[in-house]
């Protein structure tokens, strides 16, 4: 892989990134392409997206603040985090991703954001059962209690 491929790839490959940035850009233009140039705004999504982004921002604080390592999982934390939002569920930052994407979704009444939001549920879905794997193998039974107090998303349902 050339020099440029590796930083296209790490680069596109930042979840924030991806989900705050490039994300509404793509749904942006492609609602403008299917509406002939005019976008639709419903204001009601815009405490979504503030809600979502303030989320991420906030708990990935948290997050290293309380368990150490960097705020994604490739530097990964050195104690688990089971206070503050985690008591609630074990992926508080991936919701912030999803609670923004549903914002999106809202804001511009858009059918291409809610796709992006479902498929990217899927991969932050899928992610998630890979973190959880790594960190049951770092921490053992103190990381599987927790699993089994916690819900992976959201408190009461799943």
């Amino acid at each position: 892989m050339t020099q440029i491929n590796r930083r296209l790839s790490s680069l596109f490959g930042r979840t924030p990134l991806v989900t705050f940035v490039l994300i509404p850009v793509a749904a942006v233009a492609c609602e403008l392409v299917l509406r002939g140039g005019t976008l639709a705004f419903d204001p009601w999504g815009v405490p979504l997206l503030a809600w979502g982004y303030t989320q991420y921002r906030l708990v990935g604080r948290f997050r290293t603040t309380h368990g150490g390592g960097g705020p994604g999982i490739d530097v990964p934390p050195t104690r688990i985090v089971a206070e503050g939002p985690y008591r609630f569920t074990r992926n508080p930052m991936y919701l912030g991703h999803l609670i923004f994407m549903l914002g999106l979704a809202v804001t511009l009444h858009s059918f291409v954001a809610l796709a992006i939001l479902l498929l990217r549920a899927v991969w932050f879905d899928r992610r998630v059962r890979a973190d959880e794997a790594r960190l049951a193998q770092r921490f053992g039974t103190p990381y599987i209690d927790y699993m089994r107090r916690v819900k992976r998303w959201v408190p009461g349902v799943a």
